[in-house]
């Protein structure tokens, strides 16, 4: 006699845990596509507010799988830690936001520059190629919204999915 397992993909925590994966891949890739396809180059907030997608994605799948063979407590663990990385990740999206609206100041060194050699000579050269990324000019907008405006959105979302997946995982174990 064999034990059967309930199918994990329709159960409230699969499904809101893969929507939180679907998300967060759906948003990584969007921002890799602005910078690679569309030439929209990111400042340092905006790099830093991918940390949480290079994380949370490969836990978020981890928390999936482990999900799918029965270990709900490890897999809500998991979801937890992903809502907490994309709770800090909107905090920083609003910051970033509230800076390119100059809500506030940023950070000193939000300014960056590309190209630039390290010698004298090398430095004169390359500032005619060097391109600054300031982290208080919106590189784009959609209804208003930057891209970090729109970080916030998303990473509210694959919080509130992740919660739910956390909380399904922990009340069925």
């Amino acid at each position: 006699m064999t034990l059967a397992l309930p199918d994990p993909t329709v159960q409230a925590a699969y499904k809101a845990g893969a929507w939180a994966l679907l998300l967060a891949v759906g948003a990584i890739l969007g921002a890799l596509a602005f910078q690679h396809i569309g030439g929209i180059l990111p400042c340092e907030l905006c790099l830093k507010q991918r940390y949480a997608y290079y994380t949370g994605v490969p836990l978020l799948f981890a928390a999936l799988v482990l999900l799918s063979s029965g270990q709900r407590r490890r897999a809500a663990l998991l979801f937890l830690a992903v809502a907490f990385m994309f709770l800090a990740n909107s905090a920083l999206g609003v910051y970033h936001a509230g800076v390119e609206w100059h809500f506030w100041p940023g950070p000193e060194a939000c300014t960056g520059a590309q190209n630039l050699s390290t010698s004298v000579g090398g430095l004169l050269n390359s500032l005619p190629s060097t391109t600054v990324i300031r982290c208080d000019e919106a590189a784009w907008r959609l209804g208003g919204i930057s891209l970090a405006g729109w970080n916030v959105v998303v990473s509210l979302l694959v919080l509130a999915l992740s919660l739910r997946a956390a909380g399904e995982s922990a009340r069925s174990h």
